[in-house]
């Protein structure tokens, strides 16, 4: 007979304000204790940082492209010369 036990890698501790107790609140009432909330609410936010700076990251190397920006201009050239004009 094997048993495991798995052990946390880290406690944190931390005082919560007003906002991140209401969080903690909406992530409860989905039926998660507190430990679980906090484990989730760390991972979404770690996943859309990351996603955020992959995206910025995407978005620099696309501006010093030099053929990616001349391609840029021209189709927004060509869409304002087939764009009707905004009336007054």
């Amino acid at each position: 007979m094997c048993y495991s036990i798995v052990v946390p890698s880290r406690v944190v501790r931390a005082r919560l304000d007003d906002a991140s107790e209401s969080a903690l609140s909406v992530l409860m009432r989905e039926g998660r204790n507190e430990s679980d909330a906090v484990r989730t609410a760390l991972v979404e936010a770690g996943r859309r940082r990351a996603q955020r700076s992959a995206l910025a990251a995407e978005v620099s190397r696309l501006a010093a492209d030099q053929h990616d920006t001349s391609e840029r201009k021209s189709v927004l050239a060509d869409m304002g010369s087939i764009g009707a004009d905004w009336p007054e």
